[in-house]
């Protein structure tokens, strides 16, 4: 026996997001709403995509709650709890504002832009509260390659080696013994 019914618009419509949705999580939800369908039991599904019956009963209860809403909206993740993610709004345009310029300009005594110093930055200037890993995922959407300085403490000329052997021709020394 089938624990959810649905018509033949829906099942076209899921099969079809079955096939072309690029979300893993809509996609999961939709295959199990299909296997259901066809009468498969709550814990052949569960088993099949690695999740709890207790996870499949709630896709269920979710997408039967949103019988008004669109295909989409009723597969869609419901609502989470938890801190607002606020660097996507308000911390990635200002650590990309402030990356290419120098920190020194803002006070501090460094010349490169470091994660705890971009934390120290938001927090002093705009009052923000952010973790280290907040800052980190950040750049990487602003598409930042952080690389470390290279010291290097004497620059050679390009033609070092030979300047080598002139000194060392000039020296008298010739072909590694002295004359």
């Amino acid at each position: 026996m089938a624990l959810i019914k649905l018509n033949s618009r829906e099942v076209t419509s899921l099969e079809k997001l079955v096939t072309s949705r690029p979300d893993a999580r809509q996609l999961k939800r939709a295959q199990a709403l299909l296997w259901l369908t066809d009468g498969e039991s709550v814990a052949d599904v569960a088993r099949r995509l690695r999740v709890q019956r207790q996870t499949v009963y709630n896709w269920l209860a979710r997408f039967e709650a949103r019988a008004g809403q669109t295909l989409e909206e009723r597969l869609s993740d419901g609502p989470r709890a938890g801190r607002s993610p606020i660097a996507l709004a308000i911390g990635d345009p200002l650590i990309d504002e402030v990356i290419e310029k120098d920190p020194r300009d803002f006070g501090y005594r460094s010349t490169i832009w470091t994660t705890p110093l971009l934390q120290r930055y938001l927090s002093n200037e705009h009052r923000i509260k952010v973790c280290a890993k907040s800052v980190g995922l950040a750049i990487a959407r602003v598409r930042i390659a952080w690389k470390r300085p290279r010291h290097r403490l004497a620059l050679r000329a390009w033609n070092w080696r030979q300047v080598k052997g002139v000194s060392s021709m000039a020296s008298g020394r010739t072909s590694g013994r002295w004359s």
